[in-house]
């Protein structure tokens, strides 16, 4: 039986493992083999779990964390199911390890990474994996009511673990070779029993359909009726600074990593691997080796989650902030948003490469994470259509971490799969909150700062194009599709003109001298701001019926306090219901949830400033006042402050004359630009400021603002428009070439751009349906000029092209 175990445990491949079988009489002896879960019918449980191989791989690492988690508390003479256990992952963490903040730093996080490992073997293009975990492990008796079990919900009522399904575990062997071969090896961490071993696999559909089933199953190995045992004391099975004593393996055959993942896995695999995990309680290790990979200069790597790679990236993030909303709706979630900046490297287009290469391998931009791992996602479209800020949809990626979101919400939110979100009420409405968080405060300034920087000032080109419209023959037809997407104001025959209306201008104010802000690791200070009068001593804010209000706290500590990895700090918020109007004043109740009574936003500390924003729930009448205690933390003992909030009436609004609406949006402004900025056109240096693209492979940008085209970016010095001049010699042929495809590439762009959006087509971009990801508009015509498309338009006349024809 060792032997077997060895044979298989060396295998690197599920056709070696096939030999091995085939020689052992085991393939096709159906008392050898019993169903995975004891029914048959759980097929479709394993089938229809991740649709992607990384996320599904994610679900046997955090397994793996569970199962060394659950060991340290066994060890302290603890049922993991009393009240004395811990209530959460982050307490257990607290208890069990409490190095754990310092695990950014190389020698500490190796250490702790040993205890949990992928290893890699077989072929560069058929690789297997192995995953070890140095956790509780389990007893052969125990394999069919843990590893061999499903849907028992076997974690539900343990609460510092991830896992509660019992089925997360089972998705990754979907994608296990065409055969589907899995090991599983697991050992006591006490040493009171063997090592037992199985092998997973589905029955071969072939010998189902001789018996007369309509599907098969899947199916584990067994010898008489219970899983294979040995006694081993320790093995070398390829780990990194260790032998395997006790624990589990688990080794995938054969397994269907995508493309960009399949090649070294402590370097490829690794960046997916963190962008699912974008903060794992435990750090692990990657593991390859030099007969793969000969010039591998790091086969080994520790993967500790995106979280600490964004916050060592200081060379490509321009900026990072946080806010906390706690609403009665929805519970509490921490929105962490971090902006890369627009060039980073020499160009645009390496900048965006990078990114894409190191941070959205997977098309994540809103990651919505439970205890560290990703659930489900938005993709660029929630920048673009929900937030309107297109100029970012390629340098935003934003963290939205749900682990005290109330719990029907959760359910509402995630699939059972964890790899994907629901469609639901309660989907839509955290949409619209988070929609409406970021779409105020620091996000929008940036947004702003990036749009400012593409600001038209080219007279020439509007001159241009008054000169290229002043003719264009604009029947019904036209009109319509244009109207659709650009609210043309038609001018009717005989009518004069509108006169566009100009904001006055207002004197600029002078910018006020201010101190510069010397920011501390940890806050000696922390002091309320303003306030609408005292009660006592304790500063009163009013907060009217239905609206908003936001508290001001100075300090003197760093911005990223309650970010950093390394210490990072918090601040409290206990809210206590004094009584009915303000001057009765009565004794304080007990303090609520803060949810209960207001919702509440905290942003993170920002040059000296901590903000918190309030508004009433339903719960709270006219005349309630409460008491907000804050309490910042501190080494050297907690920073105090406390204020009331009185609900008063809403506000009248005064109703003022409102000015004349300015007249609709036309076609969009034509911006030329070109490589050094000559001639009033906007540089190439310019928008890269912005993150738009521009060099000499690049023919046009269409700039999409509040879903509408308002401006067209063309290209002087484009390799297209150089080859077209190429063969005029005169100054006045140069001229009109070049008008030519400024007049040819902004029509054609202006009417693709309205027939596409129109007509309502989603445009969709990948190798197969598997790779598909959504394709914006702009982008598709901006590429499509970027091919021949626009040597096409320019090289052939219609009516050349017609007598060609015929």
């Amino acid at each position: 039986m060792r032997k077997l175990f060895e044979n298989l445990l060396s295998a690197g491949t599920e056709n070696e493992i096939q030999e091995i079988l085939g020689a052992k009489g085991l393939l096709e002896d159906s008392d050898r083999w019993r169903p995975y879960g004891d029914n048959e019918s759980f097929y479709g449980v394993v089938e229809n779990q991740q649709a992607h191989p990384v996320p599904a791989l994610v679900e046997k690492i955090m397994n793996g964390i569970d199962a060394i988690l659950e060991k340290k508390v066994v060890e302290d003479g603890i049922d993991v199911r009393s009240d004395l256990a811990p209530k959460s992952v982050k307490e257990a963490l607290d208890r069990y390890f409490p190095n754990h903040r310092n695990w950014d730093l190389g020698d500490f996080r190796r250490q702790q990474a040993r205890d949990l490992q992928i290893v890699a073997s077989g072929p560069r293009r058929d690789t297997s994996l192995l995953i070890y975990d140095n956790g509780i492990g389990q007893a052969p008796e125990d394999f069919p009511k843990t590893f061999l079990s499903l849907l028992r919900g076997n974690k539900n009522d343990v609460h510092f673990v991830q896992g509660k399904y019992n089925m997360g575990g089972a998705g990754a062997i979907a994608f296990c070779g065409d055969l589907r071969y899995q090991l599983v090896a697991s050992k006591r961490f006490d040493g009171k029993s063997p090592l037992g071993f199985t092998l997973l696999r589905r029955h071969p559909p072939k010998l189902a359909e001789a018996a007369g089933k309509k599907n098969t199953w899947y199916e584990y190995l067994v010898f008489g009726d219970d899983v294979a045992s040995v006694d081993i004391d320790e093995l070398d099975v390829g780990l990194e600074g260790r032998k395997f004593k006790n624990g589990s393996l688990l080794k995938l055959y054969s397994y269907r990593l995508p493309e960009g993942a399949r090649s070294i896995i402590s370097r490829d695999l690794n960046v997916s691997l963190n962008e699912y995990l974008f903060e794992p309680a435990l750090p692990f290790l990657t593991v390859d080796n030099n007969e793969r990979y000969p010039d591998n200069r790091a086969p080994i790597t520790a993967v500790y989650g995106l979280k600490r790679r964004l916050e060592a990236d200081k060379e490509t993030i321009e900026a990072k902030f946080s806010e906390i909303s706690s609403t009665a709706e929805f519970g509490e979630m921490n929105v962490t948003t971090y902006v890369f900046k627009a060039l980073s490297r020499e160009t645009v287009k390496e900048t965006k490469q990078y990114i894409q290469r190191e941070y959205f391998k997977n098309n994540m931009t809103v990651l919505f994470s439970l205890n560290g791992q990703v659930q489900g996602h938005y993709t660029s479209e929630f920048v673009t259509r929900s937030l309107k800020m297109p100029l970012l949809k390629d340098y935003l990626l934003i963290h939205v971490d749900c682990t005290n979101l109330h719990l029907e919400v959760r359910n509402e939110l995630f699939m059972a799969s964890r790899d994907r979100l629901k469609s639901s009420e309660t989907a839509e409405a955290l949409r619209r909150h988070l929609r409406e968080l970021l779409s105020t405060g620091e996000l929008r300034d940036i947004a702003k700062r990036r749009k400012a920087s593409l600001t038209v000032g080219s007279e020439d080109a509007g001159q241009m194009l008054r000169d290229l419209t002043r003719n264009l023959p604009m029947n019904d037809a036209l009109t319509k599709i244009l109207q659709q997407t650009f609210q043309l104001s038609v001018q009717k025959p005989g009518e004069a003109p509108k006169k566009e209306r100009r904001d006055e201008e207002r004197p600029k104010r002078e910018p006020r001298e201010t101190t510069p802000f010397d920011p501390k690791r940890y806050p000696s200070t922390f002091q309320v701001r303003g306030g609408d009068g005292k009660q006592g001593d304790i500063k009163l804010f009013k907060l009217p019926m239905g609206g908003t209000r936001t508290i001001s706290f100075a300090t003197d500590v760093e911005n990223e306090y309650f970010d950093r990895s390394d210490d990072p700090g918090d601040l409290k918020l206990s809210i206590l219901q004094q009584g009915q109007s303000a001057g009765t004043g009565g004794p304080l109740a007990a303090p609520s949830q803060q949810g209960d009574l207001l919702d509440l936003r905290r942003s993170n500390p920002a040059d000296g400033a901590i903000k918190i924003g309030l508004k009433a729930s339903s719960q709270m009448n006219v005349g309630d006042t409460i008491e907000i205690r804050a309490s910042l933390s501190s080494p050297t003992g907690d920073l105090v402050e406390t204020v009331l909030v009185q609900l008063t009436d809403p506000e009248r609004k005064t109703v003022e004359p409102q000015p004349e609406p300015a007249p609709p949006l036309g076609i969009p402004d034509l911006v030329l630009c070109s490589r050094d900025g000559a001639n009033n056109t906007k540089s190439w240096d310019e928008l890269a400021l912005a993150g738009l693209e521009m060099d000499f492979d690049v023919v046009v940008h269409p700039f999409v603002e509040e879903d509408k085209l308002s401006r067209i970016y063309i290209n002087l010095d484009s390799g297209v428009l150089r080859d077209f001049k190429s063969g005029n010699r005169s100054a006045d042929a140069i001229e009109l070439a070049e008008r030519r495809y400024v007049s040819t590439i902004y029509f054609h762009t202006l009417f693709l751009f309205a027939t596409t959006k129109s007509r309502k087509y989603a445009v969709k971009r990948g190798e197969d349906d598997s790779d598909m990801v959504d394709v914006e508009i702009a982008d598709y015509v901006s590429d499509l000029f970027t091919s021949s498309y626009a040597q096409f338009l320019l090289s052939f006349d219609t009516s050349e092209l017609i007598e060609a024809i015929g």
